[in-house]
């Protein structure tokens, strides 16, 4: 049996689709990624997929804008030459998009499964499970996003979770061998290895300053002999340029000069890798190296952190921090500032001299270890006992709560977690009571329907459903939850019975709420 699995967008996203195709062999399927034609080589180093489908983005888009029936006609041929080669038997979408939706509806329009983001036959969202609708969500809202992305595409793809690391194939052949080679002559005599740096980041919020970077540079060649070896895309070079401005250390300049497969085998070449939240720290991760990530404005390691367990991620020990998306900074990107490179430095010359990060770090900033969680899903081990604020504690009830719930189970009990803020308690009592409340009218309703399904009273039903969500909504650690809410009232409009199964769930992991909430008010 065959399986495609659609990722359309970055280069990091793909590479943590690899979990993916690592469960679809367990599962008997042959694994094939389709992905954009220009990340080709970053799906040739996933060790489980055993057909490459690239998509011609950027010449259906021209066809299209030339003449639509020829851009149709070479998306069909497209479609029809990758099942003549490799024909599936289900297909996995992990990408939101319309573009991709519309592309897995026609490529599953003979019958094959799908799963995932999905549209229906009106041009509908009509997502397979609750879990996609939540990673949706979640990528859109900061503080709501208690799982890494990797297990959340295991959960979408509708595997079982198995816990296995994110892994990438070593780069062989005449690419290693000439990036070998290259690196080899490159590198400056005294050296002991490698410190790979990643200067770039999807937009400059996000970005360590240069100036941190050629600081931790400078420290790791004096106190280690560790060479910098600087990488990124072409887009990049004025970073690259800037950090070799005052730069007193040698370095071996590769920004914008390595395909992904000659970067993948840079990386294997390096003893650690300092980086932004970027594809290039998935790819190290992956590739099983020591890597620090750095995590700020709005990137937040529990949700896109590395998978790979033992990677460290540091974020800004600021209140403001993860900051919301599409709003200005009104302290002017002072999380920019606010790891120092001496920090970063100790952090990587612990772990390359005893094999391990620093279990406890006194002062700075956030300090985080990939581990897995009693359950072998990917949690994030505090360094620095930053463990015992608000934010860690939602992250660690929605875990709870939402992964039973979220596969339609009971949640799970709330037994052993630590109290929130009183006023966060008191916030989430009263909003899940308040929409208990609205639930248990709703039930009401619905029984009544299903006797006496007038107009007038479907209308008040839809008036009431919504309230329900307009409540949930004025709780901002509930706006997830709300969201999963609508997406199941669409899907199961139509059903009454399906209707009141779906409150009834809704209804049960509130009290589970509630009742955490109440019993730590009264205990304080």
């Amino acid at each position: 049996m065959n399986a495609l699995v659609l990722n359309l967008t970055r280069f990091g996203d793909l590479l943590q689709s690899q979990p993916v195709m690592a469960g679809l062999s367990e599962a008997g399927f042959k694994a094939g990624a389709v992905c954009l034609e220009n990340f080709a080589q970053a799906a040739e180093l996933l060790p489980d997929a055993q057909k490459i489908a690239p998509l011609p983005g950027a010449g259906l888009l021209s066809d299209l804008q030339r003449s639509w029936p020829s851009g149709v006609q070479r998306l069909e041929s497209w479609i029809r030459d990758l099942y003549d080669e490799f024909a599936p038997d289900l297909v996995i979408n992990l990408t939101p998009s319309l573009t991709s939706r519309l592309l897995t509806h026609r490529m599953t329009a003979a019958g094959v499964p799908a799963r995932g983001f999905l549209v229906d036959g009106y041009g509908f969202n009509a997502d397979s499970s609750p879990w996609a609708a939540f990673l949706q969500l979640a990528a859109a809202e900061r503080g709501v996003s208690p799982f890494n992305i990797v297990d959340l595409f295991v959960r979408v793809a509708g595997l079982p979770h198995s816990g296995k690391g994110l892994s990438a194939a070593v780069p062989e052949g005449p690419t290693s061998r000439s990036m070998e080679a290259s690196l080899s002559r490159a590198t400056p005599p005294g050296a002991k290895g490698l410190i790979a740096l990643q200067l770039g980041a999807s937009n400059d919020m996000r970005r360590w300053p240069v100036e941190k970077f050629r600081e931790l540079a400078t420290r790791l060649w004096e106190q280690e002999a560790l060479a910098p070896m600087l990488l990124g895309s072409a887009a990049e070079t004025p970073l690259a340029l800037r950090f070799k401005e005052k730069n007193r250390t040698p370095v071996i300049d590769l920004v914008g000069k390595t395909s992904l497969s000659e970067l993948a085998a840079a990386l294997s070449s390096a003893s650690a890798c300092v980086t932004n939240d970027t594809g290039t720290m998935h790819l190290a991760a992956a590739l099983g190296l020591p890597v620090a990530a750095i995590f700020l404005a709005t990137a937040q390691p529990f949700d896109t952190g590395p998978a790979r367990l033992g990677c460290l991620c540091l974020e800004p020990d600021m209140d403001c921090h993860p900051c919301p998306f599409k709003q200005p900074c009104p302290r002017n990107q002072a999380c920019r500032q606010a790891i120092d490179a001496q920090t970063v430095a100790d952090l990587v010359r612990q772990r390359l001299r005893e094999g391990q990060w620093p279990q406890s770090v006194t002062a700075g900033p956030r300090v985080w270890e990939t581990v897995l969680d009693e359950e072998n899903w990917r949690f994030l081990k505090s360094l620095s006992g930053h463990d015992r604020t608000d934010r860690v504690r939602w992250i660690k009830i929605q875990r709870r709560l939402f992964r039973r719930f979220l596969d339609g189970e009971p949640p799970g009990a709330l037994d052993g977690l630590s109290p929130l803020s009183e006023d966060l308690q008191a916030s989430l009592s009263q909003t899940a009571s308040d929409a208990l409340a609205i639930g248990e009218l709703l039930l009401q309703q619905c029984a009544l329907l299903a006797r006496d399904p007038r107009p007038a009273l479907k209308s008040k039903f839809l008036t009431f459903c919504q309230r329900f969500q307009q409540t949930l909504e004025t709780c901002p650690h509930l706006a997830s939850l709300a969201g999963l809410w609508r997406f199941e009232l669409q899907n199961y409009a139509m059903s009454l019975p399906g209707l009141s199964a779906v409150i009834e769930r809704y209804m049960t992991l509130l009290r589970s709420l509630r009742a955490f909430s109440d019993s730590d008010r009264h205990a304080s």
